[in-house]
C-alpha cells in the first residue's frame, strides 16, 4: 500500500504538526479510568515501556479506578506512519512500494483497554496493517486479578488469557513489548528468531496463572495452543506458512524484583517448550521440538522524575530438534541445532518528553548448509546477525498539566539501525542500514 493512495495521510501530518503545539495524553482510556497521567505508567509518557506504577497497574488486571470520567467506554484509537530510507535498495517487488525512500501508513488500531467488570480487565487491540492491508486481532490480554494476605505476606494473583506468549509480561525485556517499540514493514529484517521471540504472536490462545509475593517474587505458569485455521481466518491472522503447536506448549516465568528509593531492579527467567508441525504439515508423523530458555534483567533509575535512566537485557537459548522438517523438507542437515539471541538496550529520558535509546542485538546459531542456505537468504550457512539501533524521541504530551488530557498523545521519533552482520555475512551487510522517521498518534 502506497501513501499516495491515501490522501488523508497529508491531513494526518498537518493534524499531527498542529497537535505538537499543544499538550495532551497517551493510552487515553487507561488515563481516563485512573485519573493518572500517562507519564505515571509509561516512561517517555507514551508507548509500551512501563514504570513501576505501570507494572502494578497491569499486574492488577487493568482495573484500578480513580478517574472522574467513569461513564466513557474504555476505548482508544491509534494511527502510525513513517518514512523509511535504507542505504541500499530493497526488493519490494509486488508490494506496490518503491525500492527505497517509502512513506508508509503502518497501522491503525482500535483498543479496548481498561476495567471490564469487577476484578476483570482487558487490553485488546484490533489493527489494520497498512502493508498487508489486513485487519486482525492484535495483542490481547484479558485478566482476572485480586490480592490478599497469606501468613501476613501480601500476594497479588490472577489469571491471564492472551494470544501472544509474553504479551502478559510486566517487564519490557520480552518480544511483545520490547525495544524497539515501533517499526515499518518495508524495513529489512534478519531471517530467523526463536519461537518465544514472536513466532506465535496472535496465532495462539493460552492462559497462565500468576502470583506476585510481597512485591518481590513473581511466579507464573501456563500453556498455549494454536488456534484452528478457521478461527485464525476469522481473526485475520491466518498464515499458510506458520507452525502449528501439537497439543499444548508449556510456558513459565519467574522473576525477582525490588523497588527502593527510586531504584528498580529485576532479574528473571522465562521459557517455553513447543512441539510443532512445520507449516501445519503432519505428513512426517512427528514434530519439531523447540525448547527456549531465557534470562533477563532490568534496572530503572527514577528517583528524580526529570531524569530517568534504564538498562534492559535478555538472553535466549533455543534448542531445536527438527525431526519433522528433516523428513518433509530434507532440511536441516543436522538433527539438532540451536539459536542464541542476545538483546541489550539503555535509555535516558528527560522530563518524560525527550528520550534517547541505544539497543544492541546479536543472533548466532548452528552451521547448517541446508537450513541456512543461500536459497533461504543466508550466507556462510549460519543465521548470524549483529546490529545496533539508535533512537531519538520527542513526546510533547502526557503530563498532568497537559492540555486536552486525557484525550490525545503524540510520539515522534528518529531511528537508525546499523548492521555489522546480516544473515550470516559481514560483506555488504551495511546496505541494510535503515533510517526511519516515525509519527505515532493515539487518542
Amino acid at each position: 500500500m502506497i501513501l499516495s493512495k491515501y490522501p488523508f495521510w497529508h491531513l494526518f501530518i498537518v493534524l499531527a504538526l498542529f497537535i505538537m503545539s499543544v499538550d495532551a495524553n497517551a493510552v487515553p482510556s487507561f488515563s481516563r479510568q485512573t485519573g493518572a497521567a500517562c507519564s505515571q505508567c509509561h516512561t517517555q509518557s507514551f508507548g509500551p515501556n512501563l514504570t513501576p506504577f505501570g507494572r502494578d497497574f497491569k499486574l492488577g488486571g487493568y482495573t484500578l479506578g480513580g478517574g472522574k470520567e467513569t461513564n466513557i467506554p474504555a476505548v482508544s484509537g491509534m494511527i502510525e506512519g513513517s518514512f523509511t530510507n535504507t542505504k541500499g535498495d530493497q526488493d519490494l517487488t509486488g508490494t506496490g512500494y518503491n525500492k527505497n525512500n517509502n512513506f508508509t501508513f503502518d497501522q491503525a488500531s482500535l483498543f479496548y483497554a481498561g476495567k471490564v467488570y469487577g476484578k476483570v480487565g482487558a487490553f485488546s487491540q484490533f489493527t489494520f496493517d497498512g502493508f498487508s492491508e489486513r485487519l486482525a486481532l492484535d495483542n490481547t490480554d484479558i485478566r482476572f486479578a485480586d490480592n490478599d494476605d497469606f501468613f501476613d505476606t501480601p500476594v497479588s494473583y490472577g489469571i491471564s488469557a492472551n494470544n501472544n506468549p509474553t504479551a502478559q509480561d510486566l517487564w519490557n525485556t520480552t518480544s511483545a513489548w520490547g525495544f524497539p517499540y515501533n517499526g515499518s514493514s518495508v524495513q529489512p529484517g534478519v531471517g530467523t528468531s526463536s519461537v518465544i521471540d514472536g513466532a506465535f504472536a496472535t496465532q495462539v490462545g493460552g492462559a497462565t496463572a500468576y502470583a506476585m509475593i510481597d512485591n518481590l517474587l513473581y511466579l507464573e505458569a501456563g500453556g498455549y495452543t494454536s488456534l484452528s485455521n478457521n478461527v485464525q481466518k476469522g481473526l485475520g491472522v491466518a498464515d499458510a506458512g506458520q507452525q502449528q503447536i501439537d497439543g499444548a506448549a508449556p510456558y513459565w516465568r519467574v522473576a525477582l524484583q525490588k523497588d527502593w528509593k527510586g531504584h528498580f531492579v529485576s532479574l528473571g527467567h522465562y521459557g517455553m517448550i513447543a512441539d510443532v508441525f512445520p507449516a501445519r504439515d503432519r505428513s512426517a508423523g512427528t514434530t519439531d521440538r523447540f525448547t527456549d530458555v531465557a534470562v533477563d534483567a532490568t534496572y530503572q533509575y527514577m528517583a528524580n522524575p526529570k531524569h530517568i535512566f534504564e538498562v534492559k537485557s535478555t538472553y535466549i537459548y533455543e534448542d531445536q530438534k527438527l525431526s519433522a522438517s528433516r523428513i518433509i523438507n530434507a532440511s536441516p542437515v543436522n538433527a539438532r541445532t540451536y539459536l542464541n539471541t542476545f538483546k541489550f538496550n539503555t535509555a535516558y529520558t528527560f522530563d518524560q518528553t525527550y528520550g534517547v535509546t541505544f539497543g544492541y542485538n546479536k543472533l548466532s546459531g548452528s552451521n547448517d548448509a541446508m537450513l541456512y542456505s543461500v536459497a533461504n537468504g543466508y550466507v556462510s550457512n549460519r543465521p548470524n546477525s549483529e546490529f545496533y539501533t539508535a533512537e531519538l524521541v520527542y513526546v510533547p504530551f502526557g503530563k498532568n498539566s497537559s492540555y486536552l488530557a486525557p484525550w490525545l498523545n503524540l510520539r515522534t521519533s528518529l531511528q537508525y539501525i546499523g548492521y555489522s552482520q546480516f544473515n550470516g555475512t559481514t560483506q555488504q551487510s551495511s546496505s541494510n542500514n535503515t533510517f526511519m522517521i516515525n509519527g505515532w498518534l493515539i487518542f
